[in-house]
C-alpha cells in the first residue's frame, strides 16, 4: 500500500478531511439552533448536552485506543489487513459486553444519571455508542488507505440522515398534528420531545452501520496472536490517556448539573453552557480535521530524515491557521451568536476561553509526536491524568462559586499544563527543533489583534464587521510574513 508522505500529502488529506468535517459539522451545527428553539427550556437542551458528553467519554474506553494502535502497527507490517482484522476482533469484545450490560441495566443507569423517568434514553444511547465504537476502526482503515472521499461519503451519509430524521420528528410531525392529521402512535408521539433527538441519531447510526458492512469484510479473516501483547502495551496507556483527555474536555458537561445546589438550576446552566459551546465548535472542526490527517502523517514520516523539519512546519502552520480562526470568530461574534436565543447570551463569555483552550490542545497534540513515535505512550497517559487533576480541581471548586465559567478556565489550565509538560520532556527524550519564537510570535500577535479589534464597536454592526475584517486581513498578512517558514526562507535568500 503506497503511503502518502510529506507536507503535500498532509495538506491534501487535511483539506479533504477538513471539508468533510467542516461541512458535516456545519450541517450538524445547524441543528443546535433548532434544538434551542424547539425545546421548551435550556434545561432540556442540558439533557442533550449531558448525555452526549457521556457518550464521548464512554467511546474512549470502548475503542481501547485501537485507532492510534492500528496506525502504529499497520505501517510497519507486511500484512496490514491482518493487523486490521486483529484490532477489529479485539474491539468487538468490550463492545459486546457493553451492549449486554447496558441493555439489561437501563433503569439502574438512568437512576444514576438522574433521568429515572427516561430509561429509554439510556437504551438508545447504549446502542448508539456500540455502533459508533465498531465503526471507528473501519473509518481509521479508510484513512490508512488514503481514501478520504469514501470516508467523506459515510460521514455525510450519517449527517444527512440525522438531519432528515430530526426535521421530520421535530418540525414536520408537529406541524402535521397541528394541521389536524392523526399520525399513528408507532410513528409519532407528541410527548416524546427531546427523545426524538436521540431516536434520530439511533436511526442514522444504524443505517450508516449497515452501509459500512462491506468494510468489515477486511476484518473477517486473520488474527495475529503475537500482535496482542504489543497492542496491549501500546494501547493500554492510550486508553488512560484518552479517557483522562476526553474527560478533561467533557468534565463540565458531565459535572455541571451535580455541582449546583439545585439540580434543575444546574441543568439550566448546562444548557446555556452547551449552547454557547456550539459557537466554539469552529475551532474544534479545524482541530479534528488536522488530527485525522496528522496521525497517519506522523507514523509514515517517523523513519524519514526530514521528519523533524516536517513536524516543525506542521506545528507552525497549525498555530497560524488556528489563530486566524480564533480572531475571525471573535471579530464576527455578532453573527455567530445568532445560533442561540437571547436568554443564552450570558454564556458567550466562555467562547474565547474555550477556543483558546482548543488551540492549546492542538499545540499539545503536535508536541505529542515524540512519545508516539518512540512508543512512550505512557507519558501521554501521565500528562492526561495530571491534566485531569487540574480540570477536576478547578471545576469542583470553581463552579459552585463562579458558575460554568470555571469550566472554561479549567480547560485552558489543563491544556496549558499538559502542553508545557510535553514540551519539556519531549525536548529531553526526543528533541525536535520547533520554531518556538516564531510560534509564540504568531500567538502574541494574534492576542494583540484580538484585544485591539474587540475595542472596535461603533453603533453599526455592519461597520464593526467591516473594520474588524480589515484588521483580520492585516493580521494574516503580518503573521504570515513575519513568522512562517516560506517567508523566512525568502528573507534569508535576500540577505
Amino acid at each position: 500500500m503506497a503511503q502518502g508522505g510529506g507536507m503535500k500529502s498532509l495538506a491534501k488529506d487535511t483539506v479533504v478531511y477538513g471539508l468533510t468535517n467542516i461541512v458535516s459539522k456545519f450541517l450538524n451545527w445547524l441543528l443546535a439552533p433548532l434544538y434551542i428553539r424547539v425545546l421548551a427550556t435550556s434545561a432540556e437542551y442540558g439533557i442533550v448536552t449531558n448525555l452526549y458528553a457521556w457518550v464521548s467519554v464512554i467511546l474512549v474506553v470502548l475503542t481501547l485506543g485501537l485507532e492510534t494502535g492500528l496506525f502504529r502497527f499497520i505501517n510497519t507490517s507486511d500484512k496490514p489487513q491482518q493487523v486490521f482484522a486483529t484490532c477489529l476482533k479485539v474491539l468487538s469484545v468490550p463492545v459486546l459486553i457493553f451492549l449486554l450490560v447496558g441493555l439489561t441495566q437501563t433503569q439502574a443507569i438512568a437512576d444514576f444519571l438522574k433521568y429515572p423517568l427516561h430509561p429509554e434514553y439510556v437504551g438508545m444511547f447504549v446502542v448508539i455508542v456500540a455502533l459508533d465504537a465498531m465503526m471507528s476502526l473501519p473509518f481509521a482503515y479508510l484513512r490508512y488507505q488514503h481514501k478520504p472521499w469514501r470516508f467523506a461519503f459515510y460521514k455525510f451519509l450519517f449527517i444527512g440522515l440525522n438531519i432528515f430524521f430530526n426535521l421530520f420528528f421535530l418540525i414536520v410531525c408537529p406541524r402535521l398534528e397541528a394541521a389536524g392529521y392523526d399520525l399513528p402512535g408507532w410513528l409519532y408521539r407528541p410527548g416524546m420531545g427531546v427523545g426524538y433527538i436521540f431516536i434520530s441519531n439511533l436511526l442514522a447510526s444504524s443505517i450508516e452501520a449497515l452501509m459500512m458492512l462491506p468494510l468489515f469484510r477486511y476484518g473477517i479473516k486473520g488474527f495475529d496472536r503475537e500482535l496482542l501483547p504489543k497492542l496491549a502495551r501500546y494501547c493500554g496507556p492510550l486508553v488512560l490517556l484518552g479517557l483522562a483527555g476526553d474527560f478533561n474536555k467533557m468534565a463540565g458537561q458531565v459535572l455541571i448539573p451535580y455541582l449546583y445546589a439545585d439540580h434543575g438550576e444546574g441543568m439550566t446552566a448546562l444548557g446555556i453552557f452547551g449552547g454557547n459551546l456550539k459557537i466554539s465548535v469552529i475551532m474544534v472542526m479545524f482541530l479534528q480535521a488536522f488530527r485525522f490527517a496528522y496521525d497517519p502523517f506522523v507514523f509514515s514520516k517517523m523513519k524519514s530524515r526530514d521528519a523533524g523539519q516536517a513536524y516543525t512546519m506542521a506545528m507552525t502552520y497549525f498555530i497560524l491557521f488556528a489563530s486566524v480562526i480564533f480572531v475571525g470568530v471573535m471579530y464576527w461574534i455578532d453573527i455567530f451568536k445568532v445560533i442561540v436565543r437571547s436568554d443564552y447570551y450570558s454564556g458567550l463569555v466562555i467562547v474565547p476561553w474555550m477556543m483558546f483552550s482548543e488551540i492549546l490542545f492542538g499545540i499539545y497534540y503536535n508536541l505529542s509526536v515524540w512519545y508516539k513515535v518512540t512508543d512512550r505512550t505512557y507519558y501521554g497517559a501521565l500528562f492526561a491524568v495530571i491534566g485531569l487533576v487540574v480540570t477536576l480541581t478547578i471545576i469542583t471548586l470553581g463552579v459552585p462559586r463562579f458558575g460554568f465559567i470555571a469550566c472554561a478556565w479549567a480547560a485552558v489550565s489543563c491544556n496549558l499544563v499538559m502542553l508545557l509538560l510535553s514540551y519539556v520532556l519531549g525536548q529531553r527524550h526526543h528533541p525536535i527543533a520547533y520554531r518556538t519564537r516564531s510560534d509564540l510570535g504568531i500567538l502574541a500577535l494574534g492576542a494583540l489583534f484580538y484585544f485591539g479589534g474587540m475595542q472596535i464597536h461603533p453603533e453599526s454592526v455592519a461597520l464593526t464587521l467591516v473594520l474588524r475584517t480589515l484588521l483580520l486581513l492585516i493580521y494574516i498578512g503580518l503573521a504570515g510574513y513575519l513568522f512562517t517558514p516560506v517567508f523566512a526562507q525568502l528573507r534569508h535568500r535576500r540577505q
